[in-house]
């Protein structure tokens, strides 16, 4: 099943514009402890949200497909002619590049968010994971992390991405996939799977809050399991949640991510006691956490948006979807 043109994960061509913002303009934020008891765990985009350009198609232009395949490609997502991973497949398939080389491109290219370092910080001084979640390559996107970070800052950053196989002289570059899906990388999969990993349940028995930052309509499967989205303002994310009436949090920089962060949490510790949840937490993400079983899920997924269905609960909504088609030849037979 491909992915439609309303409603498919795929990445759309992501903005290529540079943030205005130089680092000596940007406000001082304190990076220290919050002092709050509550678990929160981050879970973030990479591409147009911790660095504004794309890593891909940074690669794509200069050693590739060039950036008129590569828009090409993206419609051909877009309107559901071809599955994201197939493109995806063509995209990475078209360098011929060696992979330090590449990487010089990218290094000069690409520009990080001006407060993502001191973001970083605050979440180690806090003891929050934070997480990449890419439908990008892992060895990418940690050669730019320890590029830019530093190799003892970036190791505190889990990547959740795709392997890749990418030959010594640069001649073929294959990604290799964590799912066996038309997506290659299911976000949403991944989400759960960490949780379910890492025991999310706090010492005093609380339940983690989950935050999740993006950008583009590819983050949403993965922003439905959080209780907090932050959505990159001007960017398609955030006109989406506008659409469909998605709790969401504007952000122009990581500065306004940790700001929320700490008023937020702050705001759950007193919430925590028995007077409910912040108001701009996702009651969805929650309800997941009441799914015990696999038997469960078509329950929750019948109360996803029709035009959401088939990405977020792309195999329940099929097999859904055959059970009425079987339901309505019987009534007619």
């Amino acid at each position: 099943m491909a992915p439609s043109a309303i409603d498919s994960p795929a990445v759309e061509a992501k903005s290529l514009r540079t943030l205005k913002v130089p680092q000596a303009t940007m406000p001082a934020v304190d990076a220290s402890s919050m002092g709050t008891k509550r678990k929160i765990i981050c879970f973030s985009d990479f591409d147009g949200t911790i660095f504004m350009q794309d890593t891909g198609h940074i690669l794509f232009n200069a050693f590739g497909c060039g950036s008129e395949r590569r828009e090409i490609l993206d419609k051909q997502i877009q309107s559901g002619e071809r599955s994201f991973r197939d493109v995806s497949e063509e995209m990475w398939g078209s360098l011929d590049v060696p992979f330090e080389d590449g990487f010089e491109a990218m290094k000069t290219a690409l520009e990080i968010d001006p407060a993502f370092q001191t973001f970083h910080r605050f979440c180690l001084n806090n003891k929050i994971p934070f997480n990449v979640i890419s439908a990008g390559l892992k060895p990418v996107l940690r050669r730019v992390l320890d590029h830019f970070l530093g190799e003892a800052a970036s190791a505190h950053i889990d990547i959740v991405a795709n392997e890749a196989d990418i030959s010594t002289d640069g001649s073929s570059w294959k990604p290799v996939w964590r799912h066996d899906t038309e997506l290659g990388h299911d976000k949403a999969l991944s989400t759960n799977e960490y949780k379910e990993s890492a025991k999310l349940e706090s010492d005093d028995g609380t339940i983690p809050m989950i935050v999740f930052i993006g950008d583009g309509v590819s983050d949403l499967p993965a922003a439905r399991e959080a209780d907090v989205l932050f959505a990159r303002r001007g960017l398609r994310l955030k006109e989406y949640c506008i659409e469909h009436k998605l709790p969401y949090i504007p952000f122009d920089t990581f500065a306004d991510i940790q700001k929320e962060v700490i008023k937020i949490a702050k705001t759950d510790d007193e919430k925590t006691k028995g007077r409910g949840l912040p108001s701009n937490f996702n009651p969805r993400a929650n309800l997941w956490r009441r799914v015990s079983s696999k038997n469960a899920v078509p329950l929750f997924a019948a109360m996803t948006p029709r035009e959401e269905k088939m990405f977020v609960w792309p195999e329940t909504f099929t097999q859904l979807k055959g059970v009425q088609e079987n339901a309505a030849v019987e009534a007619k037979a």
